[in-house]
């Protein structure tokens, strides 16, 4: 039996840090779904399908994982797509008090889906899409931060608020 898991998060924008857990996710099942959230009451600085196109261009290669958008609850979300896995990862000790919390919720919801956390790798366990959305404003080099095609959609996406503005 094929074992599917998803890997829920609005990446806004995907980060080195969000790849380094999709690799090593797509190693443990069979298949992996990434899964763009449409950001609902969550104010993003690119659009879901602008997320969309980032996630897959960042994650060609990968044979086992593919990318879809989703809204409502990720536990109907998870159960519509035929798996049981939640795929979450973890930077830092305060990740993990948000996402445990986050994770008995759904288990209270949904008792036979289970979450399963991965830590980053050290040398990505600082990055943060908020980190890169602050250095991006800021004018820094976000290069080691996300893949190239993401770094340019942020020069372009700050050059068209500078246009805008």
């Amino acid at each position: 039996m094929k074992r599917t898991a998803i890997y829920p998060g609005t990446f806004d924008p995907i980060t080195l840090g969000h790849l380094d857990v999709i690799r090593r996710a797509a190693k443990v099942f069979d298949h992996l779904i990434v899964a763009v959230a449409e950001a609902g009451k969550k104010k993003t600085w690119f659009e879901v399908e602008d997320r969309l196109r980032l996630v897959e261009s960042s994650v060609r290669g990968l044979k086992n994982v593919t990318v879809e958008t989703f809204s409502g609850l990720l536990m109907n979300y998870v159960r519509n797509r035929g798996s049981r896995v939640v795929v979450r990862g973890l930077r830092a000790f305060t990740d993990f008090e948000y996402e445990f919390q986050m994770a008995l919720t759904n288990r209270k919801i949904a008792p036979d889906i289970e979450t399963v956390f991965l830590m980053t790798s050290e040398s990505h366990s600082y990055i943060s899409s908020t980190m890169v959305r602050e250095v991006a404003e800021l004018g820094g080099d976000t290069a080691p931060l996300v893949p190239a095609i993401v770094q340019r959609a942020l020069l372009r996406k700050l050059a068209e608020g500078r246009r805008e503005g």
